[in-house]
């Protein structure tokens, strides 16, 4: 549990700096500013205190001390935010899809009750009276200033109501556990230090805006018009949010947090954590490498079932993968307010207008990071914002997204004419790779087709005359011939008597076939057809390892250590050569890449 919650920290230490949470900052930062204390009262009769004197007359003079400098308040409104904001975004992540149902309430009630709450707090900054009727349920709290700082924890619960983070593979998991409610200790142990992360930059934003409050004199001697502009501000935030107004300036940066997101959230450690919170069903695809260079085998397609409803569809009939056998199928997992969606959807936009009529068929399953995202009303207005015209599958319970084992929002599958998953792709960009393999399966199911230019001139194939990389695993090697493999079991293999076709790969001698390498046995051999200017390979142990091109001895390596990329040919000019590998027992091999 401990590496869990570990992953769930820094995966919400990442989305706190992330651009889709830039909307909550400017009122995270005026919730600290607007602490402000009334000038310096008598504390008995409410006025200012004055001193009597006398001059040299003997006429009564009044003296008025000089006001000290206001000190600062060290309000507590930035914890009472923060605080806030972290309990209700946990509480109705895990729990808000069960309270709706069992309740029958409106699938974006809660996303209205933090609008609502949002301009109640902007009413109170304008208006005094409002902000002491939030704060009046705290008052009986009998704790320091619980009370005066009661209507910025409900500031807190109305922002985390609001609060649509970039998803990544941790927030993926906590939704689709709150939304089935499969809800354990691990769960919640993830989501408590998801949120812990995000609140971490959030409460430094904060308690920035309260410093600034203290320290700068316009915020002191000024402070109800500042309290004026903050409420406006939040009150316009209201209605920015209510009409998706904030979506433009959070799709026109770039996802600068992307890289360190998948770092953490999608590395080895954490893909296996994660996946541990579900089932083993249809397993063989996780086994598949997100974005890989060449199109594999991941496993028939799972079903596209359990869902809601169906959007764009002749009667809104659903569709059955089924009965799309010949085509190439392009599955789109999405979220109308996701930000990452919202950018990757005219390149989908692209590719269905351009082979639609080639035999492409794009299907959007649309399922839901939050209750408000469920409602079929706001999903058909999100996709028409979007442009997206092909069919979209309402996947309410996250049933198909189970299926595929997703972990991202968006996350896009092709599915070859024989029904089989040959790539995937999690998150955003390499849009060229992924409609050049778009282009291969649809010459696959028609090699006579004649297809359009691409949608982006720049995208040239350059690797259409390279041999592509094959990893040496049971599970994603690609063009193989001769013996059948066998998992993880010491067997002796054999070369096939005929010439090995380009691209193909082939084991002779003893080796043991596992899902991360192979393994070499006494008298262990590979050999494969190649073009490229040169071929390396991943190798680790201790040995060496034989090389010969066309049957000629070119040079020996000597392999030591953890796996390491070691080059075997390096020519001038692409060519095309029969390579042959020798290698001592022991070695471990686990890649083959081209230049």
């Amino acid at each position: 549990m401990l590496t869990l919650v570990l992953i769930g920290l820094l995966g919400g230490l990442i989305t706190a700096v992330s651009p889709c949470i830039l909307p909550v900052l400017p009122v995270v930062f005026l919730a600290g500013g607007t602490a402000g204390q009334p000038p310096p009262t008598d504390t008995h009769t409410g006025t200012s205190t004055t001193t009597a004197g006398r001059s040299a007359d003997g006429a009564v003079l009044l003296r008025t001390p000089p006001k000290a400098p206001p000190r600062p308040s060290h309000s507590r409104r930035p914890y009472a935010v923060v605080t806030g904001l972290v309990l209700s975004f946990s509480f109705f992540t895990l729990l808000g899809v069960t309270i709706v149902s069992v309740l029958g309430l409106p699938e974006d009630i809660l996303r209205h009750t933090g609008l609502a709450l949002l301009v109640l707090i902007g009413l109170g900054l304008l208006f005094p009276p409002v902000e002491r009727l939030l704060e009046k349920p705290f008052s009986r709290i009998p704790q320091r200033q619980v009370d005066k700082d009661g209507s910025a924890l409900v500031l807190g619960l109305g922002l985390g109501l609001l609060y649509v983070p970039c998803a990544g593979p941790v927030l993926a998991a906590i939704t689709v556990a709150g939304a089935r409610g499969e809800i354990s200790a691990d769960v919640i142990a993830l989501t408590l230090s998801f949120a812990a992360g995000t609140a971490i930059p959030l409460l430094a934003f904060a308690l920035a805006g309260r410093r600034v409050a203290e320290r700068v004199t316009a915020f002191r001697t000024r402070a109800r018009a500042v309290r004026i502009t903050a409420g406006i501000l939040m009150i316009a935030l209201a209605a920015a949010l209510a009409l998706d107004l904030t979506t433009a300036l959070q799709r026109a940066l770039p996802d600068y947090t992307a890289a360190a997101q998948r770092t953490v959230e999608d590395h080895e450690i954490a893909r296996q954590k994660l996946s541990g919170l579900y089932d083993d069903s249809n397993k063989e695809l996780s086994r598949c490498q997100d974005g890989a260079g060449e199109l594999r085998s991941c496993g028939q397609a799972p079903p596209i079932e359990g869902i809601h409803s169906w959007l764009n569809t002749p009667g809104n009939r659903p569709v059955d993968l089924t009965s799309l056998r010949g085509k190439v199928v392009l599955i789109d997992f999405w979220t109308y307010s996701c930000v990452n969606c919202q950018r990757a959807a005219p390149h989908l936009r692209d590719w269905d207008r351009t082979y639609r009529d080639a035999g492409l068929h794009t299907i959007g399953v649309h399922s839901p990071e939050f209750v408000f995202e469920k409602k079929r009303g706001n999903v058909a207005a999100g996709a028409r914002k979007l442009g997206v015209t092909w069919p979209v599958a309402l996947d309410n319970k996250l049933t198909t997204w189970n299926n595929y084992r997703n972990r991202f929002w968006p996350a896009k599958y092709l599915i070859d004419a024989r029904g089989t998953v040959r790539y995937f792709k999690f998150g955003e960009g390499e849009y060229d790779k992924t409609e050049t393999h778009i282009r291969d399966l649809l010459r696959e199911a028609n090699p006579t087709i004649t297809l359009p230019d691409p949608t982006n001139r720049a995208m040239d194939d350059l690797t259409k005359d390279r041999t592509p990389e094959s990893y040496l695993s049971t599970h994603r090697i690609r063009n193989y011939t001769g013996t059948s493999l066998t998992d993880d079991t010491p067997t002796r293999y054999r070369f096939p008597r005929q010439p090995l076709p380009l691209n193909y790969i082939s084991l002779d001698g003893t080796w043991t076939a596992g899902y991360e390498h192979f393994t070499a046995g006494p008298g262990a051999r590979l050999a494969l057809t190649y073009r490229a200017k040169n071929a390396n390979i991943v190798l680790a142990g201790t040995g060496k390892v034989t090389v010969l091109v066309n049957g000629t001895p070119t040079r020996t390596l000597t392999i030591s250590g953890t796996p390491a990329l070691h080059r075997l040919t390096d020519d001038g000019t692409p060519r095309t050569a029969h390579l042959e590998l020798r290698i001592t027992q022991g070695i471990q091999a686990y890649a083959l890449t081209f230049g």
